[in-house]
């Protein structure tokens, strides 16, 4: 007999089924035995008698907490609660064959039982995350961002986007030269990335019109927030023969919208709300001056500050309805060599950054194609023109007009599920103190 899910056994309903998994609770009485199990599928009751079973009987008198068990047993319905009659029925299972899989230590270093508002410190959490995940609750953010996701790529596979994979080691930085992790490379020196950039731009170079992708990002900034880690999952695409970087926008609210009606779909235990198109598009000078006629201070008149950002948020949602806003034409300061400038006024950029409940979630923009502009102003961020040779190069062939985005999933998690810090989205968050485990 094969093991099942939980879940798959209570859909059962009936007849002997083999099941595996953690020790959820434990409760010993003199000739009976409860146990809790749980899968990733959901918890069940396991009842352990002596008269029927004593082997088993025996198995289950030496559990602890979080060992690991298989056993085999009937399907019986669960006596209904008083006052929970109208319930949809449960089941347990009457054991009578019991493995003991591995036997945990009676000390855990963090409760997996515990509450959520009760647990242990996020740092200890995070030193011992393989348990921390046992938790249904935070099995969930990667439930969440599983399906978000699957949602999201239904968008690019519907529109003919093609899926690239882009190397993480590259010969110059992908930005304006800080902020990047510097490795030995045989010989010479190389750069993590800190975005696939250059490469979706080949990409375009290279006729493949529409292209997204899913890869590692490296950030070299020594920042101590609940909204930044040094490595993280990054989400980003790139569009050819647009017109400006409103067709990007209009393409990612179109992706975002996907992802949310296929979670809205999974039925999970959140609440999930479909965002209405489309998002408020706010130029960084109305915003300043929205922030100013409210007594916010700027402290960057090119930059948002986190407390702009979640004041920005709050009125899109009062004046728009809306938990997402686009705020649009940062100035060059703000932006990196190859966003392209504004004809009327050249100190503009045609950028933008997507703010999600009070959090930037993404940076897009149309990108310079004209390869005389791109080195006018790759040389006026003081870029070294000789170290960007691979890429300039991707221009002097011919070029359509494109842009995109980088996108930060893991913010999105972070507010979607209304978590603490960022780092819990982070299946192993990487930050400036943490390598382990």
């Amino acid at each position: 007999m094969s093991i099942i899910s939980i879940s798959e056994a209570k859909k059962q309903a009936q007849g002997s089924v083999r099941v595996a998994g953690f020790v959820h609770n434990l409760r010993l009485k003199k000739e009976l035995a409860f146990v809790d199990l749980r899968d990733a599928s959901g918890i069940m009751q396991l009842v352990f008698e002596t008269s029927l079973a004593p082997e088993a009987f025996s198995v289950a008198e030496n559990l602890n907490i979080e060992s690991y068990l298989e056993v085999v047993g009937e399907l019986k319905e669960k006596p209904a609660k008083k006052g929970q009659e109208e319930e949809p029925k449960d089941y347990e299972l009457s054991v009578s064959e019991a493995t003991l899989i591995t036997k945990s230590l009676e000390q855990l270093p963090i409760p997996v039982m515990q509450k959520i508002e009760n647990e242990a410190s996020l740092d200890l959490r995070l030193d011992n995350r393989w348990l921390d995940l046992r938790k249904p609750e935070h099995q969930l953010i990667f439930r969440v961002w599983t399906i978000f996701e699957a949602g999201c790529r239904d968008y690019f596979l519907d529109n003919n986007f093609l899926q690239i994979y882009t190397p993480c080691l590259m010969n110059t930085s992908s930005e304006t030269g800080a902020e990047v992790f510097e490795v030995k490379y045989f010989d010479r020196q190389a750069y993590l990335s800190q975005s696939p950039q250059f490469y979706k731009q080949m990409a375009m170079a290279a006729g493949m019109e529409k292209v997204f992708m899913v890869g590692t990002v490296f950030r070299a900034e020594p920042s101590f927030t609940t909204r930044h880690v040094t490595e993280f999952t990054g989400w980003d695409f790139e569009i050819a023969n647009i017109a400006s970087h409103e067709d990007i926008m209009m393409a990612e609210e179109k992706m975002l919208v996907s992802g949310f009606e296929r979670l809205k779909k999974a039925n999970l235990p959140i609440d999930i709300e479909v965002p209405v198109t489309p998002f408020p598009r706010w130029s960084l000078k109305l915003v300043k001056e929205k922030l100013g006629a409210i007594g916010i201070k700027s402290e960057k008149d090119h930059d948002l500050s986190p407390e702009e950002e979640r004041e920005i948020c709050r009125l899109a949602k009062e004046e728009a309805g809306s938990d997402f806003v686009f705020v649009t034409d940062y100035p060059i300061e703000a932006r990196p060599f190859y966003h392209m400038r504004h004809t009327d006024d050249n100190n503009l950029t045609m950028s933008f950054d997507l703010l999600y409940r009070g959090l930037e979630i993404t940076t897009g923009a149309q990108r310079e194609h004209r390869i005389e502009i791109l080195e006018k102003q790759a040389i006026e961020k003081g870029m070294n023109l000789e170290e960007l040779q691979d890429y300039l190069n991707f221009f002097r062939f011919g070029c359509p007009a494109h842009g995109g985005v980088g996108i930060g999933p893991a913010r999105i998690i972070m507010k979607l599920l209304n978590l603490n810090s960022v780092k819990e989205a982070c299946f192993l968050p990487r930050d400036v103190k943490r390598l382990n485990p």
